[in-house]
């Protein structure tokens, strides 16, 4: 038999041990022992731990001939010196093979409901697909969890889960399997609602004392009403004579969403490249690019002249289409596959960079963005995209204590 190919175990009888009771060290290296007199194979093994008790699932060969009663006998009696349940199976071979269509769902909840949880089981079920695992990704500040679902193919689970999710809630996020998961990839962000929570032309605008009329246009724009690249020349030429310095109070009045440092640290870790794109200005994401140490940035530009804003942009405007151009070249320089990227936006001139990644994700964004992404987050926490990447709380914090 070729070494590529698995053994095959649907004809061969076996047993599945099942242990259950409140957990303590020892168990499995207890359960593997008394079954280690009878010369078995382990065909799998399932352990899981919630709130303090076990339940470990042991799925072996049959033992010889004429020793199965004892075998019974010695694990109950095991499992019942140490005040554990055991419960016994025979049968014959492994899991059924699993469907050919196999997808991550990963499910946010800030409470995540038994309600919403029957919801998300039903939907999976009635797409034709099966569960095969979950577990807990997270359960601060969202409790996060991650369903492996196959049998069906990924578009139509994710088309069923987005609508349903709507409705009830939660936030879902549909990807499919595979070794593309783990591979690096590339992390493009929209800057002003996402990565920082303020829109710096309002910032800008309030010291030239036009906020209100600014933040009417930067609305209208987000929503899709307006063309972006006239209404960003419109906002910016009510900035003209502008001093200069202005630009290092705005720099120092952007507020970093929360959770965006552990996002860019934890990626950093981790191996990916990270980088912004900006209908914003270059005079702010050049810093952030520097204070984050982020791979690759790219924004409007004001225009300066003899220490004062002129009113002007200066280069190619970064709009819509420009964002998903940049997306592609950051992809091309990091040595990415644009199907291993994930870009992450709020406003309608995101659209086109989250339809060209390969997972773009709404960060509480408007209903038009909500609507058109892969996936969308209504938390105010940037981190729990690492979830969607299938990333534990654990693992960050792991990894921060480390470091630290």
């Amino acid at each position: 038999m070729s070494a590529s190919q698995p053994p095959q175990t649907s004809d061969v009888p076996t047993l599945l041990v099942k242990i259950f009771g409140k957990d303590r060290p020892g168990i499995t290296a207890g359960l593997f022992d008394t079954l280690a007199a009878y010369s078995l194979d382990v065909v799998d093994i399932e352990q899981v731990v919630t709130r303090g008790r076990i339940v470990l699932c042991a799925l072996v060969t049959e033992p010889s001939p004429g020793t199965e009663g004892e075998l019974r006998a010695t694990v109950h009696s095991w499992a019942e010196s140490l005040r554990l349940q055991a419960e016994i199976i025979s049968g014959t071979g492994d899991n059924r093979p699993r469907g050919s269509g196999r997808s991550h769902v990963t499910v946010l909840g800030h409470p995540l409901t038994a309600e919403a949880t029957a919801a998300i089981a039903a939907t999976i079920t009635g797409t034709g697909g099966n569960i095969d695992r979950i577990f807990r990704l997270a359960k601060y500040p969202v409790t996060a969890v991650e369903f492996a679902v196959s049998g069906c193919p990924t578009e139509p689970l994710r088309t069923a889960l987005a609508i349903e999710s709507h409705e009830i809630g939660v936030d879902v996020a549909v990807v499919s399997a595979g070794l593309h998961r783990r591979a690096q990839r590339l992390v493009v962000m929209d800057v002003d609602s996402t990565l920082i929570q303020d829109e710096v032309i309002e910032l800008f605008a309030a010291h030239a004392g036009c906020e209100d009329q600014v933040a009417a246009v930067t609305e209208a724009a987000m929503r899709g009403e307006l063309d972006f690249e006239q209404s960003l020349h419109a906002r910016v030429a009510l900035l003209e004579g502008l001093d200069a310095s202005v630009v290092d109070k705005v720099r120092t009045e952007v507020r970093l969403t929360p959770g965006a440092r552990t996002l860019i640290r934890t990626l950093k870790r981790l191996g990916y490249q990270v980088g912004v794109v900006s209908g914003g200005f270059t005079q702010v994401t050049d810093d952030l690019k520097e204070r984050l140490a982020l791979d690759f940035a790219s924004a409007n530009t004001l225009e300066i002249v003899d220490g004062k804003l002129t009113g002007r942009v200066i280069g190619e405007v970064v709009d819509r289409a420009g964002k998903a151009r940049l997306l592609r070249r950051f992809a091309a320089e990091a040595g990415v596959p644009l199907a291993q990227t994930v870009a992450i936006g709020d406003g309608a001139n995101d659209l086109d960079m989250l339809n060209a990644a390969g997972l773009g994700v709404a960060f509480n964004a408007k209903p038009v963005v909500r609507k058109a992404a892969d996936t969308a987050v209504n938390v105010p926490f940037l981190d729990t995209v690492l979830y969607l990447l299938g990333i534990t709380r654990e693992e960050v914090e792991a990894a921060d204590v480390h470091e630290d």
